[in-house]
């Protein structure tokens, strides 16, 4: 059974710092989710009072997450997590060394304050071939006592972007992350998203932070959005100048640095219109390298399609007329307008879309949000989002050897460029168009249904089929 024919579960509104989050490479669904789910258990252990009685923990990783895990990160991704860090807190310098030191002691610190024996080997199942009923990204933790009593047992779903939840949370009315919130204007689709827009007067952004306003205030929003924006460009800034070759046993050589060094030749300036291109690749391959090194992106609105937006930002702020801090924000309100759509009609996992659900969904999120600040009416940005998921359908995900490297990092940069263009069609055009968004989206989430499982994250099809590799499984 596929999330796409497994009851919805009731819908919740997102927050844009929500599918905006701060976080480390490789990967949203496999390394950010995987994370957060193993320090969710280990902090249910603490309020459950059963630390005092802990003496070990066994994982075991099911479908996408254990076929592609290896590569992914997830095996580390879950001994941090329940070492007690996050995300968008723990330092990417620190994740190697605290690693090695788990495998060489065996032993765990869970929550930073319980000592306790782990053989990584033992303790974390990549059980292949294996998938649990509601999605592909699940993985089930236990734990036990002395007497080798099983004291606690949980199964989560890393559903896309980071997002997590819990298997007896599946189902239920609310969700407890977030069960006494309600916005002023409330949507799943696109038509009731510009229902709202045609009632009030408002453009999408402002819809969205009318809905952000229930959390935070106008002056923390901006704020927190434009920190997201500064990671960001932190994270092109340090992929244009790192140098050599990626992790993980491809041999992957990193390109950001050259291919700056060869643009500034002339100061920057273009010499050549289709220059522009060349800027536009080297943002998104920037981000995508530091991403496949295990460095700090934001997941917009996953990690392997972290370049898409972040590129198409830089091009509004080096190629576009007036480039305004109001006008990042603006980009952000929209794009997540356009992102909760198909984290509601369809899903941001490409283990259950293909990469249509991560570098497609990006590119949609970016056509709009470009098309938003450069001055689209509603109808013009909904046309634009429609144009970049349209030519995306049916887009695998076949990464090799189960890196986030080949294709994932170009495949950012085609993305990019996709979203520029979709938005300078919809400008071009009177808003009137043919196909809806919300069409758009349901022939995604079918397309993702028809698609085999071995172009869904599992590296048994397409180009990691036919690319031969040979990296020592450890």
């Amino acid at each position: 059974m596929s999330i796409i024919d497994s009851p919805k579960k009731t819908s919740q509104p997102v927050s844009v710092f929500e599918l905006f989050s701060i976080g480390i490479g490789p990967s949203s669904s496999h390394t950010v989710g995987p994370m957060r789910a193993a320090l969710m258990f280990a902090e249910d252990l603490e309020t459950d009072g059963k630390l005092d009685s802990l003496d070990s923990i066994q994982v075991e990783l099911y479908g996408s997450l254990a076929m592609t895990g290896k590569g992914h990160a997830t095996d580390i991704a879950i001994l941090l997590g329940l070492e007690g860090e996050r995300p968008e807190g723990v330092d990417p310098s620190f994740v190697q060394p605290r690693v090695e030191q788990i495998q060489k002691e065996r032993v765990l610190n869970v929550l930073g304050k319980c000592p306790i024996n782990f053989a990584p080997l033992e303790d974390l199942l990549f059980s292949k071939g294996k998938r649990l009923p509601f999605h592909s990204n699940a993985m089930k933790c236990r734990a036990f006592d002395v007497d080798k009593k099983e004291i606690s047992s949980k199964i989560y779903y890393s559903v896309g972007g980071g997002f997590v939840v819990e298997h007896e949370n599946i189902f239920a009315e609310k969700v407890p992350s977030s069960d006494t919130i309600s916005v002023p204007y409330p949507f799943r689709t696109c038509e009731e998203l510009l229902v709202h827009c045609r009632t009030t007067g408002l453009k999408i952004y402002e819809v969205i932070l009318e809905n952000e306003k229930v959390w935070r205030s106008v002056e923390e929003i901006n704020a927190g959005i434009l920190r997201i924006w500064q990671v960001m460009k932190d994270c092109v800034e340090r992929g244009c100048q790192q140098e050599g070759i990626l992790p993980g046993g491809l041999e992957v050589r990193r390109r950001a640095a050259e291919m700056y060094r060869t643009l500034m030749q002339h100061g920057g300036e273009i010499k050549d219109p289709s220059e522009v291109f060349d800027w536009v690749s080297l943002y998104a391959l920037a981000v995508n390298e530091e991403n496949a090194a295990g460095g700090r992106v934001v997941t917009a609105p996953t990690n392997g399609a972290s370049g898409v937006i972040p590129s198409v930002l830089h091009y509004y702020q080096k190629f576009c007329k007036n480039p305004s801090d109001e006008g990042i924000i603006q980009f952000f309100l929209t794009a997540c307008a356009i992102g909760v759509l198909y984290k509601e009609g369809a899903s941001l996992s490409a283990a259950e879309m293909g990469c249509q659900g991560e570098v497609g969904v990006a590119c949609s999120m970016a056509a709009g949000g470009l098309a938003a600040i450069l001055g689209g009416t509603n109808e013009q940005i909904e046309n634009a989002a429609e144009i970049g998921m349209e030519h995306n359908l049916g887009l695998t995900c076949d990464p090799i050897a189960g890196l986030v490297q080949i294709p994932c990092i170009e495949r950012n940069t085609m993305g990019a460029i996709k979203a520029i263009n979709a938005a300078r069609l919809a400008l071009k055009g009177d808003g009137i168009h043919r196909v809806s968004l919300d069409q758009v989206i349901i022939a995604m989430r079918h397309t993702g249904e028809d698609m085999k499982s071995i172009y869904k994250e599992t590296s048994e099809g397409g180009l990691a089929l036919h690319v031969p590799v040979n990296i020592p499984e450890c």
